[in-house]
């Protein structure tokens, strides 16, 4: 992930200023543009000189063809709204109809605002994810694959003195490499059951290209090469077996950018103008490993830098998510993408979802996860905030999201000093699972795997911290709902993705409140183990909250009496010696009303 457009957020509002779906003028566009000529297989096969593509000049769509004389590899993809109105570059409309599937859900906001999230998600509060892919060959982090052929770079630096230069040994053959050796599905998702998680995600494809299950649209899959095993599929079965969620994030979508860096070449040195293995096609394949397989598949077309996304790219977006729906029926979908991605490619995908899980399920069950979601449309959906936090109790269920180091594996970090090397502080997940919750989200936390299949003892001992706060206190985590207010204390957080570090800041005077769903009962939840004589405003009598009379107050994890007054101005507590030691990163009290 590493995410690179921050925020969208002005783009989003303005895409959804019109809600999408409806009939489009054709104006200011040319003759073939959005229309489905041939299959991305197709397409990728046509010689370079030959592909025809399309960009906004002027306000316009106009014809283009590659030209090598100003080609330069673009980035994460920014493309100016359409004539008739686009997302990502492509139209509302699609060139062909019934995407969507058969069930209420149409492909345009209106009809997906009225999706309800459902009761389970809210309960869980807490899940894994395992962001691996082929990536995590060389434990050298996020983005390797496109980082490779950035020369000069750390990335092509390692790169060159592991397996040789990117113009002879690329990203696609360390797809081979990727081989889960050691990888035991059913051990993993029993460990993370035991740390509390109630939903398990699997990474279904990054801006790699790369399916990580038996894809019927990508031949680049992780059942043909790596480990020749369906990754998602594997997932899917041992999560279920242990009553957790399961859910998969396709990043897939970016892939039409993301990956021309690996069409350059160097630009000095002994490899001077040697094109890197992005250039290479089916036809050079005969007799290697890869016989038989185009690489343009997998790296995507090379093409002008304003070249918008070719209708044949996005139908096979469309048809690898839809088919990963198909065979394994996931309880979430995530995309990396603010909104939905890839303007019809993705609202149809949506739209689809929430009409197979009505189907499969016999009610809504699904969650879908987009980010820079505008607050109009944020009952359509779950916001998704990127290692982020809020400022406030969001009115819908959101999810915040992070890792403990890199999105994918870095050996790095594991190196680093002391007990949890240079890995997410266990004290800094649970604060951040906390306040998610009491600000009605969800938190899910990636461990990312090592290339053999397993995660490091490290990240393991991160993991077991955080089960054994939650074996004390998970009452006032899971199956709770906010409280009139998240909480109080000296200390706040920075709202928005890419704030997460600012979870330190929060101490021992600093409380979350969660309640029950009968609203009998109030967590009250220190950051921290409070000194001995602690307070809390927010449940004084006079207090404007007005939380009502208390009954009694209790630690969770201890039979140890708590003394307590509730006056007007405040709940007054002298808190007992010799708790839980997991209670040191934060302690639940149990407050009952009458």
């Amino acid at each position: 992930m590493l995410r690179r457009d921050f925020c969208k957020l002005i783009a989003a509002a303005a895409a959804a200023r019109t809600l999408p779906g409806t009939a489009q003028s054709n104006e200011g566009t040319t003759a073939g543009f959005n229309t489905l000529r041939e299959t991305y297989e197709q397409f990728c096969a046509t010689p370079e000189s030959e592909r025809l593509f399309y960009a906004l000049v002027d306000g316009r769509i106009v014809q283009k063809k590659l030209n090598d004389a100003d080609w330069s590899p673009s980035g994460w993809g920014e493309p100016q709204e359409l004539p008739g109105g686009s997302w990502d570059g492509v139209p509302m409309q699609a060139p062909v109809e019934g995407l969507n599937g058969d069930g209420p859900y149409q492909a345009n906001w209106d009809s997906l605002l009225g999706y309800d999230v459902p009761d389970w998600y809210r309960d869980a509060k807490f899940g894994i994810w395992a962001h691996w892919s082929p990536q995590c060959v060389p434990e050298f982090g996020d983005w390797y694959a496109r980082n490779l052929y950035e020369e000069g770079s750390p990335d092509y630096q390692n790169q060159i003195s592991r397996y040789g230069h990117p113009s002879e040994f690329g990203y696609k053959d360390l797809c081979a490499q990727w081989t889960l050796l050691n990888w035991e599905p059913e051990s993993l998702i029993q460990r993370y059951k035991d740390a509390g998680a109630r939903l398990f995600i699997s990474l279904a494809n990054h801006h790699d290209g790369f399916d990580c299950w038996g894809s019927k649209h990508q031949p680049w899959n992780a059942m043909n090469h790596g480990p020749h095993r369906d990754v998602v599929g594997e997932w899917a079965a041992a999560a279920r077996k242990h009553g957790l969620r399961f859910g998969v994030t396709v990043h897939q979508a970016r892939n039409w950018w993301w990956f021309q860096t690996s069409h350059n070449a160097d630009k000095s040195g002994p490899y001077a103008g040697v094109p890197y293995d992005g250039r290479m096609t089916k036809a050079e394949g005969k007799g290697q490993w890869w016989d038989g397989l185009d690489p343009q598949m997998l790296y995507g077309a090379k093409h002008p830098k304003d070249a918008l996304p070719d209708a044949s790219y996005v139908k096979n977006f469309y048809d690898r998510t839809r088919d990963l729906i198909d065979q394994h029926d996931p309880d979430l979908l995530y995309f990396d993408n603010a909104l939905l991605p890839l303007g019809w490619g993705g609202m149809n995908v949506g739209a689809y979802f929430y009409n197979h899980n009505l189907k499969t399920r016999g009610k809504m069950e699904a969650v879908l996860n987009i980010k820079n979601v505008p607050d109009k449309l944020a009952k359509a959906v779950v916001a998704d905030y990127e290692r982020g936090l809020t400022s406030g109790i969001m009115p819908y269920a959101w999810q915040s999201e992070t890792c403990i180091g890199e999105w994918h594996y870095r050996r790095s970090l594991y190196d680093g000093p002391g007990e949890f090397g240079g890995y997410l502080a266990p004290r800094d997940a649970i604060h951040w699972l906390i306040d998610t919750v009491s600000k009605n989200g969800t938190f899910i936390l990636n461990l990312p795997g090592k290339p053999d299949g397993t995660i490091d003892s490290k990240e393991v001992a991160v993991l077991d911290e955080i089960a054994a706060w939650l074996k004390v206190n998970g009452e006032a985590i899971f199956e709770t709902r906010p409280w009139t207010i998240y909480g109080e204390g000296p200390n706040a957080v920075a709202s928005g993705s890419f704030q997460g570090a600012s979870i330190s800041a929060l101490g021992s005077k600093d409380v979350r409140f969660t309640r029950n769903k009968a609203n009998t009962v109030i967590y009250a939840i220190f950051l921290g183990w409070p000194e001995w004589h602690a307070q809390i405003a927010a449940l004084g009598l006079s207090s404007k909250t007005n939380p009502g009379k208390i009954q009694n107050v209790s630690v969770l994890g201890s039979d140890a009496q708590v003394k307590w007054t509730q006056d007007a101005d405040a709940l007054h507590l002298q808190l007992p010696y010799g708790l839980p030691v997991a209670n040191a990163y934060a302690a639940a009290l149990k407050i009952a009303l009458t």
